[in-house]
């Protein structure tokens, strides 16, 4: 057995069409603003790769690039700045900060209708009342896979393993709510049996960033098999999945790359729209 392939890639592509004609549609362009901070390669390359996409699609762009040594008083009054800016419909700061400065604090310094990242306190808050809102772009990206390759989620039991609140604890929450009605397991390092956990599940969703942390005793014949984490290995980029040994057993999987990240940036940009139309109608 060979476990279909999922390819974020193709989804993604299908979102950005979305897009561009939404954007077509539109008498003004919605603006991103993108703020790096630090010389990390890692959230280089990110930005760098959601700043195209932006392009692709028609999206006005406002990059800020702040040293490693910025101090928070600084930082802090740029998304005060970008926050009044009107050409301004969608803030992006990229995480993790360097040391010493307060992360929490700068993602609640954003105007709620301009978090595109969906993790101001606000929008999260919004997400546990099932009310609608700017939901976190990696959950919302996994899914719009599982519904383009028509994986049923009701009433199927669902292992998110990780807790973040990035992607796990979101997750749980979309997957738990009435219309998506998934009955969800939140696994992470104090589970006493993950095998046993995850090896009963339809879909386990790996969003932990331990390399290879789920193998193949881990996951039931037939199940489904998301993959969120990357990690930078010697042997290249990996998953939280043993991608080898799984997709021999599952029924469908993530691959990495080309999996959860394309959808993860393909949603900034759904933000990015949506961020827009409800700021300015």
């Amino acid at each position: 057995m060979s476990a279909r392939i999922l390819d974020g890639k193709l989804i993604a592509s299908r979102v950005k069409e979305e897009v561009v004609a939404a954007v077509a549609g539109l008498d003004y362009t919605p603006g991103l603003a993108t703020v790096l901070v630090g010389d990390d390669p890692a959230s280089h390359s990110y930005v760098r790769g959601k700043r195209r996409d932006a392009e692709q699609v028609g999206i006005g762009l406002f990059h800020h690039e702040l040293s490693n040594t910025v101090e928070q008083g600084v930082l802090e009054s740029l998304i005060d700045e970008l926050n009044a800016d009107d050409d301004v419909d969608g803030i992006l700061v990229q995480l993790p900060l360097p040391d010493g400065l307060d992360a929490g604090a700068i993602v609640e310094r954003i105007d709620p209708l301009k978090d595109v990242d969906g993790l101001h306190p606000f929008n999260l808050g919004l997400l546990a009342l099932s009310r609608p809102g700017l939901r976190p772009c990696t959950p919302s990206g996994i899914m719009r896979i599982l519904s383009e390759y028509d994986i049923a989620v009701s009433g199927v039991k669902v292992v998110v393993v990780g807790r973040s609140f990035l992607v796990g604890r979101p997750l749980a929450l979309i997957l738990s709510e009435k219309g998506v009605d998934a009955t969800v397991t939140v696994a992470h390092s104090r589970t006493r049996d993950l095998v046993a956990e995850t090896a009963d599940a339809d879909i386990v969703v790996a969003a932990v960033g331990s390399p290879r942390l789920i193998t193949a005793e881990h996951v039931k014949p037939g199940a489904t098999v998301i993959d969120v984490g990357v990690s930078r290995t010697d042997d290249g980029l990996v998953g939280d999945v043993d991608f080898e040994s799984v997709v021999e057993v599952a029924g469908a999987i993530t691959p990495v790359p080309g999996g959860v990240g394309p959808m993860t940036r393909a949603m900034l940009l759904v933000n990015t729209l949506k961020a827009a139309e409800g700021r300015r109608g």
